[in-house]
């Protein structure tokens, strides 16, 4: 049951799109891509932290922002009263793991109350909206042994650890929204580790990584590299989302309340992306001494094994990564040599 392929710029003019997390990393860029598209895009931001793609690449000028946290209803039901938002992409996250584990009160109240704060808004004030996608994580599945890899949507959530519970909670939150007695036009996303142009969290392993070249600091690894992730390119993610939802939109019937996964349907040791990253920049001989020299950073609540099975949106939609890993650690690189000074 393939719905569409490929992305129709006659359906996103004119659209009003909301967008939470709008200064985050795929925030951003999946507002650039609607504006080339022809949509209006209104974006909630928390705080305007000028080291981010939004800003460095002054997408900022041609959306509407609106001070707020997605925590805030009062916020919220001005946004669906005054702006007519007609689609909806919830990314409004703590995604910093380490943080989640320090601080477990303000990554759930930010990941869970901002979830249902913001739908109850929908459910309240925003009767024109007719496509919402809730970002969710792999993360929310939990841990299973490698025999059971990769993550299939059928898969039960079993989530131990801070972060890994609030998207799992997330989760059902908006699966409940979509449901009967709400019957919200939802659908929900679990996607692996993505990466590309504009990742300012350096805590994550590959902008830090690269930083680490164009900088010459010292990268920060949790764990000995041997744990398995998946990786997928910010452009491929872009795409997909706005396939799902221009699909919720027309189909509503079909689509809604339907989870998606989307990876590589492949895990790469940690510490073979690292070897990647540096062979491509030929700096593979120092490799060795870098890795002594970085500060590996034992952690508790680290999950071994981690990848993504994509058989379900390739059946519904068309869609398989288009980048490999060599191709799009290539681009982000080359987009930090331009822009690292604006973001760090």
């Amino acid at each position: 049951m393939i719905l569409k392929k490929k992305i129709n710029k006659n359906f996103w003019k004119n659209k009003k799109v909301l967008i939470t997390g709008i200064n985050g990393f795929v925030g951003s860029n999946l507002a650039k891509e609607l504006l080339k598209n022809g949509a209006e895009v209104v974006g909630l931001i928390r705080n305007k932290n000028r080291k981010t793609l939004l800003f460095a690449e002054k997408i900022n000028k041609k959306i509407n922002l609106i001070d707020g946290d997605v925590e805030n209803k009062k916020i919220l039901k001005r946004i669906f009263t005054e702006q007519n938002i007609d689609i909806c992409f919830h990314l409004a996250a703590q995604v910093e793991v380490g943080l989640a584990q320090s601080y477990p009160y303000l990554t759930w109240e930010t990941n869970i109350k901002g979830t249902y704060t913001f739908l109850e808004a929908i459910r309240e004030n925003g009767k024109k909206v007719k496509s919402i996608i809730v970002a969710s994580s792999d993360k929310a599945y939990g841990e299973y042994p490698s025999n059971k890899m990769p993550y299939r949507e059928n898969y039960e959530l079993r989530p131990k650890y801070p972060y890994d519970v609030s998207k799992a909670c997330s989760d059902l939150i908006a699966k409940s929204y979509s449901e009967e007695l709400f019957n919200l036009p939802i659908a929900i996303t679990r996607f692996s580790n993505i990466y590309g142009p504009g990742q300012a969290n350096f805590s994550a392993l590959i902008p830090d990584c690269i930083k680490s070249i164009i900088k010459k600091s010292r990268f920060i690894l949790r764990g000995n590299g041997e744990h398995k992730r998946d990786f997928l390119y910010v452009k491929d993610v872009i795409n997909l989302y706005m396939q799902i939802s221009k699909s919720l939109y027309l189909n509503p019937k079909k689509i809604r309340g339907e989870v998606f996964n989307a990876g590589s349907n492949r895990g790469y040791k940690v510490k073979d992306i690292i070897k990647s990253i540096y062979k491509m920049r030929n700096k593979e001989k120092n490799l060795r001494s870098i890795l002594k020299k970085a500060r590996f950073k034992k952690t508790k609540g680290e999950i071994q094994n981690q990848y993504m099975n994509y058989k379900k949106v390739n059946k519904f939609f068309g869609w398989r990564p288009s980048y490999n890993i060599e191709k799009g650690l290539k681009e982000t690189f080359d987009w930090y040599k331009k822009y690292i000074n604006k973001i760090v």
